[in-house]
């Protein structure tokens, strides 16, 4: 796992193969196929992990959407190879059980953060975590793919903070 981690660190989650991932993790090149089946299996895993890893951020971020909503973009920057798998759901199998699991956990955090901060949604209107999930996801996005103004500073979280507060502080 780590190898494809770092693969996909160093080349995108397109510019690798399973011999090279072997040669990568000191591995006879049979095993990553052995073990994984193929890249979709290969990345299915990583997309696993990482929303595994993403659902413990958020939950160790609270109840509250604004540190949710830093979480979030925290995790982004730390874990880009994972979070850069994780929402390409046409590179994996999107319908694997721990995937579905961890992201249904990451999932349930945000919308008790939206809960929290708009009580008046009525229950199973997701505008309010699309809304919330839009606005982090997408300051993620742009600060990975250097695009944020560069008078930001170099502090992802701390660049998130007044964007995140403006639109969903209490």
């Amino acid at each position: 796992m780590r190898a494809a981690v770092d693969a996909i660190a160093e080349s995108g989650t397109a510019a690798w193969s399973l011999r090279g991932l072997a040669r990568r993790a000191g591995v006879s090149h049979a095993a990553p196929a052995h073990h994984f089946g193929d890249k979709a299996g290969v990345l299915t895993a990583v997309a696993a992990e990482g929303y595994a890893l993403f659902a413990d951020a958020l939950e160790r971020a609270g109840d509250d959407l604004h540190d949710v909503g830093l979480a979030y973009v925290r995790f982004a920057v730390d874990h880009r190879a994972h979070f850069e798998v994780m929402f390409r759901p046409e590179l994996y199998r999107a319908d694997d059980p721990e995937v579905d699991a961890a992201r249904r956990r990451a999932d349930a955090v945000l919308a008790k953060g939206v809960r929290n901060v708009s009580p008046s949604v009525p229950e199973g209107d997701r505008t309010a975590a699309i809304a919330a999930w839009s606005i982090v996801h997408g300051f993620a996005v742009l600060w990975l793919s250097g695009a944020l103004p560069a008078d930001l500073g170099d502090d992802p979280v701390a660049a998130a903070r007044p964007v995140i507060h403006l639109l969903f502080a209490r």
